[in-house]
């Protein structure tokens, strides 16, 4: 009689095991399956710089906090004959509304930095379309005009970010050269590092309110257009039509000569 009762609970526990491990097999399928259909989703990549052949480029100001350099940078932009894109972050649209009028009225670009600064990739993509659509109202409401173009704080994007932009009909723009003002070189060593990394289609980063950074525009301008380059509004940088962005970030016409990734 125990022989019997042992072998009915070895059983119990066989049957067990048994059904344990389907369980385990059937989820660990299911992740497989996920994971593979996540890997296989394309990498949607920003715009960093434009595919072309034209010694064009574009310089571009983050603005998230302070505006004591704005009048500054524009009378120095100004004074070359120089437009340029400000993107702006939508608490610092609210707190200096004359600012966001001038930039706009003296011809230059004036893009979305999102509302809050947030790094955008820990959102979801509603709260990521949030962010976008309150900083384009309130740049429409002092402007007339909603903003085409966006950067992602910290130059942090996902797939939702870039495909929601798309959505909207506006631009994810990054950029392929950072002065790095924001650590506070000398003017000298941001016109070096911009020198160096200068090519057609070129997008440059600089933000306003970084210490040297009036200081260095004059030479970073001087620079640039020494070396045969026109500086334009990223706006007047991007061609029209349908593109891609190649595993660089170099926006492409999709008619263009170069073929598109698989």
């Amino acid at each position: 009689m125990s022989f019997m009762i042992l072998t009915r609970k070895k059983l119990t526990i066989f049957f067990s095991c048994v059904l344990i491990g389907v369980i385990a097999l059937a989820v660990a399928s299911s992740t497989s399956g996920k994971i593979a259909s996540t890997a296989a989703e394309p990498r949607q990549i920003p715009i960093y710089y434009v595919d072309t052949q034209e010694k064009v480029c574009a310089i571009s100001f983050d603005a998230a906090w302070g505006n004591e350099q704005t009048s500054t940078l524009l009378d120095i932009l100004d004074q070359y004959g120089v437009k340029s894109t400000f993107f702006l972050v939508g608490d610092w649209v609210e707190n200096y509304p004359d600012d966001v009028k001038e930039i706009f009225s003296r011809g230059h670009d004036v893009g979305n930095h999102s509302a809050t600064h947030p790094h955008m990739a820990q959102l979801s993509k509603e709260e990521q379309l949030k962010e976008i659509d309150s900083c384009n109202e309130a740049v429409k409401a002092l402007t007339d005009h909603a903003p085409t173009l966006f950067r992602a704080p910290y130059g942090e994007y996902d797939n939702n970010l870039v495909s929601g932009l798309k959505e909207r009909d506006m631009y994810c723009v990054q950029w392929n050269i950072d002065s790095l003002d924001w650590k506070d070189p000398s003017p000298d060593e941001m016109v070096s590092r911009i020198k160096e990394k200068l090519c057609p289609g070129s997008v440059i980063l600089m933000h306003n309110g970084a210490t040297n950074t009036p200081e260095a525009l004059p030479k970073i301008i001087e620079m640039i257009q020494g070396e045969g380059y026109t500086i334009v509004p990223i706006s007047q940088l991007i061609p029209e039509g349908d593109y891609y962005t190649d595993h660089e970030g170099k926006m492409i016409l999709s008619d263009s000569t170069e073929s598109a990734p698989e």
